[in-house]
């Protein structure tokens, strides 16, 4: 399978800079699929798994936030948020599932704290479940 340039950078650095066959991401009107020759393209991420092929070997992340872009071939992916599997903490994860889980059970709670609580869930499903992807 023919390779891209793909740089992943998000605000704590570069998480990866070399040459991909494949990526794919959820961005916020579903998944997209890219490969080699991909036209110029760009779309805001939502909250989801990142699967990067290099070398033939697939590699899973959570990817929460940013954007993706192609540009003439080269393909930059700037997410708030991107962990990879074997990077994600999922004792910290399971707790902010929890407290998140709490927040949302309390009748009493605000409903801008009630929105904080969704999102807070939705990043601990995310980085649960690709904590727990098998290779």
């Amino acid at each position: 399978m023919t390779a891209f340039a793909l740089k992943i950078v998000t605000p704590d650095g570069v998480k990866f800079d070399g040459m991909a066959q494949e990526l794919v991401v959820r961005t916020t009107t579903g998944d997209t699929g890219i490969l080699a020759g991909h036209i110029n393209y760009v779309a805001p991420l939502g909250m989801g798994m990142a699967t990067v092929v290099v070398d033939g070997v697939r590699q899973y992340a959570a990817c929460i936030g940013g954007m993706v872009s192609v540009v003439n071939g080269a393909v930059t992916l700037l997410p708030t948020t991107f962990e990879w599997k074997d990077k994600i903490d999922v004792d910290r994860a399971e707790l902010s599932k929890q407290r998140a889980e709490a927040v949302l059970a309390d009748k009493a709670t605000a409903d801008t704290d009630i929105l904080l609580a969704q999102a807070r869930l939705k990043r601990a499903l995310v980085r649960i479940s690709v904590a727990a992807r098998k290779p």
